[in-house]
């Protein structure tokens, strides 16, 4: 009978750490606050997306003066940020001219993924891009424009060179095309894994720092919860960090098949 308490305090956080961690979970657990349970069609991740959309779109339609002469305020603040985009990940990964034309889809995918890594540090929301399925779709948007952008850029046959690098021998070649067009789904994929990888172990270490508290009372309570807001101060800056990663991947990668070095 002494055992079975701290069992099942154990198997509580586990269970509570797991579904708030979970893939795709139904259920929207608000603050003090009843429980949402949401259709078998629409997952709390998606809910999410919905979300950082339409707060997007109402900071760049309503608040984002552009036609301002001096930019001020939020304006100001977040050209600092597409300014960036643009002149340290788009045009020196992609050219001049490319660079700036691709500029307002790596904006796009820089700030939806800052904006969902910043709501699963808010306790009403949860973290889409701790789901790899959230992330896998956002690698096939760069996939996508990986095989558009080259085609539309080099034409078919010049997409094709770019499997094939110029002066290796005919039999080398016809093992290593192979190799080339397999690695260009690699990358995407390394794109999925690495977004969802770190935003989930984050999210898992957090709430297992917090879960100490409660398995072990006040001696658990002190050094989890100091870990725990040092974890979460961490978690501010990766979500920035991600967002970033995620972006300047994307234009390398594409900037790759725009254009190819052989």
């Amino acid at each position: 009978m002494k055992d079975s308490a701290p069992q099942s305090i154990d198997q509580a956080v586990q269970a509570y750490v797991e579904h708030h961690t979970m893939a795709n979970p139904h259920e929207w657990h608000l603050p003090l606050l009843p429980t949402i349970y949401l259709p078998s069609w629409l997952s709390l991740h998606a809910v999410m997306l919905i979300l950082c959309a339409v707060f997007l779109i109402a900071i760049f339609g309503i608040f984002y003066r552009k036609r301002d002469d001096v930019p001020r305020g939020l304006t100001n603040f977040l050209e600092s940020f597409i300014l960036f985009v643009r002149d340290q990940v788009a045009i020196p990964n992609m050219g001049d001219d490319e660079g700036r034309r691709f500029t307002p889809l790596l904006c796009s995918l820089f700030f939806f993924i800052l904006g969902l890594n910043v709501m699963g540090l808010i306790p009403i929301f949860s973290t889409a891009t701790a789901n790899i399925s959230v992330t896998a779709g956002l690698a096939i948007v760069t996939l996508t424009f990986m095989i558009g952008g080259g085609i539309a850029r080099n034409g078919v046959l010049g997409f094709i060179k770019t499997f094939m690098p110029s002066g290796i021998p005919w039999p080398i070649l016809i093992m290593l095309f192979p190799i080339e067009v397999v690695g260009m789904f690699i990358k995407p994929f390394a794109l999925t894994i690495r977004l969802f990888a770190n935003m989930l172990a984050g999210h898992v270490v957090l709430f297992s720092l917090i879960g100490l508290a409660v398995m072990f009372g006040i001696k658990g309570a002190v050094p989890g919860i100091a870990m725990a807001t040092a974890i979460y101060l961490l978690e501010i800056f990766i979500a920035l960090l991600q967002a970033y990663i995620f972006t300047i991947l994307s234009a390398m990668f594409i900037g790759s098949f725009l254009h190819p070095a052989h």
